[in-house]
């Protein structure tokens, strides 16, 4: 099986983030993989371990990108590919992600595209099924379980805390969530032999693509961290006198009565 896994690397949500001027500060943040894309790469792998076949982990970015490659090389993953935007692109959006992979896959023989059902950064979930929509093949989100046979595929997928089955077949685009598998650490022999795993590095005009193509469309107004909490109140005395300052609190300082 020829398997690929959109990846993305993204900030580390548990560490501090400082915003500047509309921009989230780069320097001194820390950067991981998209939790969700560490879903499907264990996916992947396993997939291959059962059916045989190829992982190819493929993201877009700049240079430091490719610390979270050779993680997902060291994870087990067979090669990578970093789409290189850094003298290219300024600014992008999820228009300008699917504009890029839909040229990447072009003269691709794809059996199965696996990625995070969200970015924690951005958390839009669209460059999956736009992904998809654009490749001409079927496309099932938030999955948490599958199982190929030959051609024929098994979904089950989260639905608002409920379980919906899938029946579908190859070729397809999943995005994987939180309870599908549970990501392995990379070992000390997989990070020794993900220096060796062959990354390869492409830019726009290997794909054909000039920024004109991949102009965004949208664009970011403003980021901005959300205000802190402030103390709760603690009602006291009979019930009667609680309901009334409650009432009177929605409606005076809350303003939703």
């Amino acid at each position: 099986m020829n398997i690929y896994v959109l990846l993305k690397r993204t900030f580390d949500t548990e560490e501090k983030i400082t915003i500047n001027d509309a921009r989230i500060e780069e320097e001194g943040a820390e950067f991981i993989i998209n939790p969700y894309d560490e879903y499907a790469v264990e996916e992947a792998i396993n997939l291959r371990d059962e059916h045989g076949g190829e992982v190819t982990v493929v993201t877009i970015g700049e240079e430091e990108s490719e610390k979270q490659l050779r993680t997902a090389l060291a994870m087990g993953a067979d090669k990578a590919v970093l789409i290189n935007t850094e003298d290219d692109l300024e600014d992008g959006d999820q228009y300008t992600t699917v504009k890029i992979l839909e040229a990447f896959f072009e003269d691709k023989d794809v059996d199965l595209i696996l990625a995070g059902n969200v970015a924690i950064d951005e958390a839009s979930g669209q460059v999956g099924p736009r992904l998809a929509e654009r490749l001409d093949i079927p496309y099932v989100t938030t999955i948490t379980s599958i199982t190929i046979d030959g051609e024929t595929v098994q979904i089950e997928r989260d639905v608002e805390g409920d379980v919906e089955k899938v029946d579908t077949s190859l070729p397809l685009l999943v995005t994987c969530q939180q309870g599908l598998n549970e990501p392995r650490y990379p070992s000390l022999p997989g990070i020794m032999k993900a220096k060796k795993k062959p990354l390869e590095e492409l830019e726009l005009d290997d794909l054909d693509l000039d920024e004109d193509d991949v102009e965004p469309k949208t664009k970011t107004v403003d980021i901005f961290l959300p205000p802190e909490k402030e103390a709760g109140k603690v009602l006291e005395g009979e019930i009667d006198d609680q309901v009334k300052e409650l009432v009177s609190l929605l409606r005076n300082e809350a303003k939703v009565l």
